[in-house]
């Protein structure tokens, strides 16, 4: 009996394989002629994602749907191939692109196990199914994955199918191949991974989200150990290495933003162009975009202006949390109201988050994303003891949706506030234009407006400067004596109401200054009566040689004191004619753009100094404005940007009406920086908020970096230029050094020593009738010197 059904069972087996085998025969025979050419393959052209780079080559930013990087296979390193081998198909060299031992031991494990626990697919098949095929689980689809997989090795060669896989594989957070994901996960490329570091990418590939080191870092590691595990069981390691292997710590990036140096608004800034000119393509097409931004320059840029916005939200004050939740006693209820608070909000600019879980005058205790609680002490809770204390109204209590912040490496925990002011910081090379650092506000995931190059803001008195070289081409002096007086000008003349304007300060008039003086000082009303002197028509079109846009500045004598409207860049730019002796050079980002295979696309021409740049103004007018921007900074209203221990430094102050935008524009002969800040909806910012408190930090904050071990370097003084002496009382000009030495001494007076500077040529026709010298008071000087009294003997 039990003879006769081992037969009919041995019967049936064998009947099942003819009929299997011809049900595959037959459908192999109609699947294969309709398998898909292999084209995508031999002619494999991986869709890379838009790359931008600083001019020393740090990564700025990518732009596209898929993070790849290729890479030949004979880059790769050995202890990556092996490691993807060991995880995925250990016979890869020896099989035909199915592996049937692999197929017959994945059936006993499954069939074991009471379930479909293991698959048997080679590297080969995965490759089929990720160009070619879905991921559906139907016997149709698996058979045409192996027939595609055989048609492939008849077609290819190992390690271009190892090479295909490798870069064409999903691995998690967007990344594709396992260059990108080196990249993703540890923030380097392949070459520089540690053998721990190859075995945890090795174990993606079988769940990439259920793997994610990010995501899960436990199961990951347990996966990157059953990895190092088959390493060593093929002998790719020995056991040593193995326990080197599995004890090495791992430093996952926890980060998605892919970038060596945050440049955001200058990345869009170049999307934007190679958009308009490519079109959709730039995304897949792997163009590498070369800027002109230094990396050094561009991060002290971001500290700057981040540094700036922190220092005057300390200024005035926290605000209050972000919103409140109701903290339930129960622990699990506590969790989920923490984490619903929590969940829709990121981290900005390295804040954090949080939900105050405790709070009173000695410490504040705040509870992460991740569920951990760091604490509040010291001097950080100062800025928000009336809070604590329950002051005025306000409370401070357990359940605030706060924001915290790490600073030093110990770390010490503070709290902050998300800013609601902006400020903005664009720094350039005035020799050719180039743009060394572009920060176009606090961060881009919160506001998208580049304030660098959108933000068209009233200059103040940042725009002085322009006027006063209008008025030296006019015959002005530095040591030209004019009037600080007070003024009242009619609706004509304003282009609106009847003024009286008044000096910043509000401090009292003083009389005759001297030109220098009154741009040292910035004094209104001096500045004033030199355009009235030169003509608002005549300076709104000599403000064209800076690259200004009349039509933005109304020819009225507000234009004196920065009524009209310009950016930053365009400061930045206008600023570049003094530091460069006179020349006009136009502001660019691009350097050059290339194909994935290296070829040329584009290629920047600059302007530059000493080439094809063109001269806007004279070179002694430049160079006498420098001479005079050089005494803001040593002792006017930026005299705080001495503490940078520099004499190649001038710059000038900007503070509008109200304090609704506050700047400093500063140069030394190499490096043009503009600083601003100022609300989106302009508001005050504050009744002690000036350029030189706002601004002016931000600015020597950046300088400070960005100059450093960088040699002095000074402004020669070009020719057709003479000094003089001069009285500082009278503007009169004085002989020489012995005359006023005898002079002083008969006249019991301190000798007047001061150098003041004239254009040789001047005065010119239509020039004022005395205009010699140079001072820091607006003064015209006498063409011919004061004689002495005749009472007094010189000898």
């Amino acid at each position: 009996m039990f003879s006769r059904w081992w037969h009919y069972a041995l019967a049936l087996v064998v009947s099942l394989g003819v009929v299997g085998t011809a049900l595959a025969g037959l459908a192999a025979a109609l699947i294969y002629p309709n398998l898909p050419p292999l084209e995508a393959l031999t002619d494999y052209k991986p869709k890379l994602p838009l790359r931008i780079y600083t001019a020393d080559g740090a990564l700025i930013r990518e732009f596209g749907e898929e993070r790849r990087a290729f890479i030949a296979i004979d880059k790769v390193p050995a202890y990556m191939k092996q490691a993807i081998i060991a995880a995925e198909d250990e016979r890869f060299y020896s099989h035909g692109g199915v592996d049937t031992l692999g197929v017959l031991r994945a059936a006993a494990s499954n069939l074991l196990s009471g379930g479909a626990k293991e698959g048997a697919s080679t590297i080969t098949m995965q490759v089929a199914r990720n160009f070619f095929l879905s991921n559906e689980k139907t016997f149709t689809r698996k058979l045409s994955e192996a027939m595609l997989a055989m048609k492939i090795e008849h077609s290819l060669s190992k390690d271009k199918i190892l090479e295909l896989y490798i870069n064409q594989i999903y691995l998690g957070q967007r990344a594709y191949g396992f260059e990108a994901a080196a990249r993703t996960y540890f923030g380097k490329p392949m070459r520089e991974l540690s053998l721990a570091e190859f075995a945890m990418l090795a174990g993606l590939p079988k769940a990439p989200s259920r793997y994610n080191p990010v995501v899960n870092f436990p199961r990951a590691k347990a996966r990157q150990e059953y990895v190092l595990g088959r390493m060593r069981t093929l002998k790719f390691i020995d056991q040593p290495t193995w326990q080197a292997a599995v004890k090495h710590k791992l430093v996952i990036r926890q980060t998605r933003q892919q970038a060596d140096v945050s440049a955001d608004f200058a990345a869009e800034m170049v999307r934007q162009v190679l958009f308009e000119k490519y079109g959709e393509s730039i995304y897949s097409s792997g163009y590498k975009v070369i800027t002109t931004l230094q990396r050094s320059q561009q991060a002290a840029a971001n500290r700057a202006v981040w540094q700036g916005i922190a220092d005057y939200d300390q200024r005035h004050g926290y605000r209050g949390p972000e919103s409140q939740v109701n903290l339930p006693a129960d622990k699990a209820q506590r969790k989920a109201a923490i984490e619903s608070a929590l969940e829709d909000r990121s981290p900005v600019s390295n804040m954090q988050p949080a939900v105050v879980v405790d709070a009173n005058a000695k410490v504040i205790r705040a509870q992460l994303h991740d569920g951990k609680v760091v604490e509040i002490t010291g001097n950080s809770l100062k800025w928000v003891a009336h809070w604590i204390a329950g002051k005025k109204g306000r409370q401070l209590v357990p359940g605030a949706v706060v924001r915290v912040q790490a600073v030093g490496s110990t770390p010490q925990w503070r709290l902050v506030q998300l800013p609601e002011v902006e400020a903005a910081l664009v720094a350039l090379n005035p020799n050719d234009g180039a743009i060394t650092a572009l920060v176009g506000g606090f961060d881009f995931s919160r506001n998208k407006f580049n304030h660098v190059t959108q933000a068209w803001r009233q200059p103040g008195s940042s725009f002085k400067p322009f006027i006063y070289s209008a008025a030296l081409e006019k015959g002005y002096t530095p040591a030209t004596l004019i009037e600080d007086a007070p003024l009242t000008l009619s609706a004509e003349e304003t282009g609106s109401t009847v003024w009286e304007p008044k000096n910043y300060d509000g401090s009292s008039t003083s009389g005759p200054v001297r030109m220098r003086t009154a741009l040292t000082k910035s004094l209104n009303l001096v500045s004033i009566r030199i355009l009235q002197g030169i003509g608002p028509n005549y300076a709104r079109d000599y403000i064209r040689r800076f690259g200004f846009d009349p039509a933005r500045h109304p020819p009225y004598l507000t234009m004196a004191l920065g009524a009209g409207s310009v950016t930053p860049l365009q400061l930045a730019a206008a600023y570049g004619v003094f530091a460069n002796g006179g020349f006009s050079v136009k502001p660019y980002l691009i350097d050059k753009v290339s194909d994935k295979d290296g070829r040329l696309l584009m290629q920047a021409s600059p302007q530059r100094v000493g080439g094809n740049a063109p001269r806007m103004i004279d070179p002694r007018n430049a160079w006498l404005m420098t001479n005079m921007l050089q005494d803001v900074v040593r002792h006017g209203t930026a005299a705080r940007a001495g503490q940078l221990g520099r004499s190649d430094l001038a710059g000038k102050t900007g503070t509008t009406n109200d304090a609704l935008d506050t700047w400093f524009a500063g140069y030394n002969p190499d490096l043009v920086a503009i600083a601003w800040m100022g609300y989106d909806q302009p508001r005050s910012l504050g009744r002690r908020e000036t350029g030189s408190q706002s601004a002016l930090p931000i600015w020597m904050n950046f300088m400070g970096t960005a100059l450093n071990d960088v040699p002095q370097k000074g402004w020669e003084m070009p020719g057709g230029i003479i000094s003089v002496k001069i009285n500082p009382n009278t503007g009169a000009r004085l002989a020489d050094t012995v005359w006023n030495t005898l002079l002083g001494n008969a006249l019991g007076v301190e000798t007047p020593s001061l150098e003041e500077y004239f254009y040789q040529e001047f005065p010119p026709p239509d020039a004022p009738a005395a205009v010699w010298g140079d001072s820091p008071d607006n003064t015209v000087a006498p063409e011919t010197p004061t004689e002495p009294a005749a009472s007094i003997n010189p000898l």
